[in-house]
């Protein structure tokens, strides 16, 4: 039987990547105070109380629904979903909450997945106050710091709580990096090998941000694939991703 899986959800730039990195208890997922910086699914191993579990970063809903890699971008989120045990959904406190909270929301009701609703940023006294403006949306809420642990070991007690019995750690296999300038195709060339669409694949240079991990068999022999975000020359780097 394989671990269990949690996926985090949420608009972007709410915090996501953040408490993913706090889960797997290293920087595996990309942070940068700009919208969408994660974009496919990336995978991480999580323990806590002994309980062994997988937890999959997702790319954040955005606001451009008629662009391309914003609707991949919800297909890759809905993957998620589908093939989890538990939906963790964030939200940010100092936003408030916003329509495409809603809209996941209802995309979450539509599933018969235990979901957990939390909302992030909420990391003393006066910022328990905006919890008042969530209670709105009609679901139940638990407040959370990823970044300084605030209501952390409760929201973590909850969700383990939930994932079914059983699971054995996931064996390891041969890594296989596939690198290279960006928009050379690295993404596609991953997707075929795969037969599905694990990456999110766009013209727009940059569009994979973290190295993502995929499992694959060659002649029974099984692989980890590792598409990596695309290797630019110093004079073209900016200071954000």
């Amino acid at each position: 039987m394989s671990k269990p899986i949690l996926a985090i959800v949420g608009r972007a730039n709410v915090g996501k990547s953040t408490l993913f990195n706090r889960i797997v208890r290293k920087r595996s997922a990309v942070i940068e105070d700009v919208p969408g910086i994660t974009r496919d699914r990336l995978y991480g191993d999580g323990v806590w109380e002994d309980k062994q579990f997988l937890v999959v970063d997702t790319g954040g809903f955005l606001y451009e629904p008629d662009e391309e890699i914003y609707q991949e971008v919800k297909n890759q989120v809905l993957i998620a979903v589908e093939e989890s045990d538990v939906v963790l959904m964030l939200m940010d406190s100092d936003s408030g909450p916003l329509p495409l909270d809603i809209e996941l929301i209802n995309e979450l009701r539509k599933q018969s997945k235990k979901v957990f609703y939390a909302v992030n940023k909420v990391d003393g006294p006066k910022k328990e106050d905006a919890m008042y403006d969530f209670y709105s949306l009609g679901v139940d809420l638990m407040p959370v710091s990823a970044l300084n642990a605030n209501g952390y070991e409760e929201l973590m007690d909850s969700i383990v709580a939930q994932f079914p019995e059983g699971g054995e750690e996931e064996p390891k296999y041969p890594r296989v990096s596939i690198v290279g300038k960006p928009n050379v195709g690295k993404s596609t060339l991953v997707n075929a090998l795969l037969s599905k669409d694990r990456m999110i694949v766009s013209n727009i240079p940059g569009t994979t941000r973290d190295a993502v991990d995929s499992v694959c068999s060659f002649y029974k022999k099984k692989y980890t694939l590792v598409d990596t975000a695309g290797i630019r020359r110093k004079g073209k780097m900016a200071r954000t991703v």
